[in-house]
């Protein structure tokens, strides 16, 4: 196994020297303790937990010994690499659509429809504003919505069942 290719792999590649200086090969790395970490230099909870977590799947064997070699900036020329220490967050997506509305939309004359409409959207807008969402789309009845929370909101309701006037 290559410790350099997957201290890259990990978005680590900084510590390789530090590795490398201490004669931590693949035969060395399962054995690495917390306590080791810091005496390599790498001072960053963060990191540290990461390799750790690392580690402890190399111990499991869930994870090849024999990692892929990262790839070289060379190989995809043109293109830059996206470091792998990417930040991931939830993100929502809400499609909501108005029932009935073909069937309302021949019973109402225009300006009726529109007035329905126009209650619809600020009603669903509001909703949506009110868990810190944003209306990405509002054509017609369909309206599309996003939302980045800022915190988890587990019972959050999964449905807006708006009052019928």
């Amino acid at each position: 196994m290559d410790v350099a290719a997957w201290l890259h792999g990990l978005g680590l590649g900084r510590y390789e020297h530090a590795f490398r200086e201490n004669d931590v090969d693949a035969g060395v790395l399962a054995d690495l303790t917390a306590d080791d970490l810091i005496e390599l230099g790498i001072t960053s909870i963060g990191h540290r937990r990461k390799l750790l977590a690392a580690i402890a799947t190399l111990r499991s064997g869930s994870v090849p010994e024999t990692a892929p070699a990262a790839p070289s900036s060379a190989a995809v020329p043109g293109k830059a690499l996206l470091a792998p220490e990417g930040e991931r967050r939830q993100l929502t997506v809400m499609f909501v659509d108005l029932v009935d509305s073909t069937a309302l939309a021949g019973q109402l004359d225009p300006e009726e429809m529109a007035e329905v409409l126009r209650t619809y959207q600020s009603a669903v807008a509001g909703a949506i504003a009110r868990f810190e969402g944003h209306v990405w789309a509002m054509v017609c009845w369909p309206i599309s919505a996003i939302r980045a929370p800022t915190r988890m909101r587990p019972n959050a309701p999964c449905a807006l069942d708006l009052p019928r006037s």
